[in-house]
């Protein structure tokens, strides 16, 4: 089967944008980003997007919200997170809370 040429054309336009905006943040003068506001907004911007990748990623399925091992998976890791743990031992942590309630059938 081959790909619909419209869908390649909106690729290759979405990375060419990517590309353009990249190459203005290295035109952007730095002392824009040197006053505490924008350096504040900066900084939040990135802990939002993040945030905002992962609730997507741990809730969604399609257009569905889904509540599943990844849910408990996630609590398990911000906790261990909060404590200050390694992060290998919070990813291992979280991979193992999830394999466990999906190998028992608790939240497939």
């Amino acid at each position: 089967m081959t790909p619909d040429p419209s869908l390649w054309t909106a690729v290759l336009a979405a990375s060419l944008l990517c590309v353009a905006l990249k190459a203005l943040g290295h035109v952007i003068p730095p002392r824009w980003f040197a006053a505490p506001a924008p350096s504040r907004i900066v900084d939040l911007l990135t802990v939002a997007l993040l945030g905002a990748l992962v609730a997507v990623q741990t809730l969604g399925v399609g257009q569905q919200i889904v509540m599943d091992a990844r849910v408990p998976a996630l609590i398990v890791a911000a906790g261990l997170l909060a404590v200050r743990a390694p992060f290998l031992v919070v990813v291992a942590s979280g991979a193992l809370v999830a394999a466990l309630l999906r190998m028992w059938g608790i939240a497939a």
